[in-house]
């Protein structure tokens, strides 16, 4: 048996051939990988004296030729192939074992270069994996070195990977040859004349990887799986681990993410229920419990039957108010072993345990989408994710009236809660809880009307609250309700034709008003 192998990724490869060596299998390799086989004592044939020809145009040809490539593609079970194989001189190539030149991880960096890409791009490699997977009923092909371990496991009890295994491994090597060759396109068709890359490739080539087959969507008749970015962030929802429960439903995921979205966005402990896509209830907290107790207080009859986020360990005084409701996921960074206990008595809730960004809620750049993607009819709408991070310094006061830093405070906690509610989105907050919600509506207005309708029937009382818009005022007629329910102070982005009318309201009326300068849609 001959096995090829031709690595950039050197992980394990050492230990790899050494295993196989030991099997009696023959080792033919290329240039660095060749000298580091070599320099390990193993005995190992260049391809260059394989095919009698050496490498050229440094580096850039060296095993594109039919010594290899016939090795590789030849069928075992045609009597012609093996008879131009024999003609010829060529041996089989029975094991590929081939990892790619690192494109992906060289455009990554910071103040990679056109040349630097081209450089970087596998011609080679992808023809013999292409090659070795497309005879996958005779060559295994080995792309990463995850795979080593199940290789030798085989190789040394059967003598031969099994027709399961190899068609798996071709698989995954087709997988990785089209993740390889999307990110390439990607790269190069982002480049413009002048050299810099634009924020949308003429070509996007989604790279996606299964995570599981769900019992249907969002309804019983629509069928549904959930995917993962290829290369996921830290502290997403995709690196969740489910510690019991039922399986999650389209429905929970969708809503999962939006809780762990927003409650991860806070420095402070936190606690965010959602339910249909939209919190109805965020508090902060000393802890977990004091979190979830005052944003349950918000929306009480909406949390029930709702999707539970905590950026805080979930200790047994949690468990214990949570416990108390119908709650379809809980989500946490940790638990304490008594939490987890008691949650055992409620087999049907989906527990996950799941990693916060490493750099917290103001590590913008881990665990959250750089673009955001929206199915249409034959289409995608792209756009860059609204990571937007408001500070105290971004505020700008246009009302007689100054605030406090209460209220600032109570402000930027409801500027925050409003981006993560669909639009139009009014939310009343008061000493980091919210107090009313008004999400997707199609008038500003009974947006409005509703987050004050909700705090009522919570039993919450509205006065001295400070109120978030997602969008401007378009009249005054949306300010004069929040106001009329109790609001002190209010944020919205401003840049309405009528901004000075809605001003001066606010200055009859004796709020603070303070403009954002950025609006956060959410549809």
């Amino acid at each position: 048996m001959n096995a090829l192998i031709s690595v950039s990724d050197k992980s394990g490869i050492v230990e790899f051939a050494q295993a196989l060596h030991a099997l009696g299998i023959r080792l033919l390799s290329t240039g660095g990988t060749a000298k580091l086989l070599s320099d390990a004592g193993l005995p190992v044939t260049e391809v260059a004296e394989l095919t009698g020809f050496p490498e050229m145009l440094d580096g850039r040809v060296k095993t594109l030729h039919p010594k290899v490539h016939g090795g590789l593609l030849a069928r075992r079970d045609v009597p012609e192939h093996m008879a131009a194989l024999q003609q010829h001189g060529i041996d089989t190539i029975d094991l590929l074992v081939v990892n790619l030149y690192p494109f992906e991880a060289t455009v990554a960096k910071a103040g990679c270069t056109l040349e630097d890409a081209i450089e970087n791009i596998d011609i080679g490699g992808p023809a013999m994996v292409r090659s070795a997977a497309k005879n996958w009923k005779d060559v295994g092909v080995l792309t990463d070195a995850s795979q080593y371990p199940q290789a030798l496991q085989e190789l040394k009890a059967e003598g031969r990977l099994s027709d399961k295994t190899r068609f798996a491994l071709s698989v995954a090597a087709f997988n990785r040859i089209s993740q390889y060759d999307g990110a390439i396109s990607d790269y190069l068709s982002s480049i413009q004349e002048d050299g810099s890359r634009a924020p949308f490739p003429a070509q996007s080539n989604g790279r996606f990887v299964k995570l599981q087959d769900l019992r249907y969507g969002e309804n019983p008749h629509q069928r549904a799986a959930f995917y993962r970015d290829l290369y996921p962030a830290p502290g997403s929802l995709v690196s969740a681990v489910q510690l019991q429960g039922k399986e999650l439903s389209y429905n929970n995921i969708a809503d999962a993410d939006a809780a762990w979205e927003c409650v991860k966005s806070f420095d402070a402990p936190a606690c965010v229920i959602v339910k249909h896509a939209n919190p109805c209830g965020v508090a902060l907290g000393k802890d977990a419990h004091e979190a979830y107790a005052k944003a349950f207080k918000t929306d009480p009859t909406s949390a029930f039957g709702g999707i539970i986020a905590f950026n805080r360990t979930v200790d047994l005084a949690a468990a214990q108010a949570v416990g108390k409701q119908f709650v379809e996921v809980l989500m946490a960074p940790a638990y304490e072993p008594a939490a987890l206990e008691l949650f055992k008595s409620k087999a049907n809730v989906r527990v996950l345990q799941i990693a916060l960004p490493p750099g917290g809620a103001s590590d913008w750049d881990n665990g959250r989408n750089a673009v955001d993607v929206k199915r249409i009819g034959s289409g995608l709408l792209m756009q860059t994710a609204d990571n937007h991070v408001l500070s105290r310094d971004d505020l700008r006061v246009v009302s007689k009236k100054q605030p406090t830093d209460r209220q600032i405070e109570d402000l930027l906690f409801a500027w925050k809660v409003a981006k993560f509610v669909k639009s139009n989105a009014i939310v009343f907050c008061a000493d980091g809880m919210t107090m009313g919600v008004g999400a997707g509506q199609m008038s500003r207005l009974d947006s409005a009307r509703i987050a004050s309708i909700k705090a009522q029937h919570a039993g919450l009382a509205l006065a001295g609250t400070a109120v978030a818009s997602d969008a401007f005022f378009p009249f005054r007629d949306g300010l004069d309700v929040v106001v009329d329910a109790g609001a002190t102070s209010v944020i919205q982005p401003g840049g309405s034709m009528r901004d000075q009318e809605v001003i001066d309201a606010a200055d009859e009326r004796g709020v603070v008003m303070v403009l954002s300068g950025v609006r956060h849609f959410r549809h």
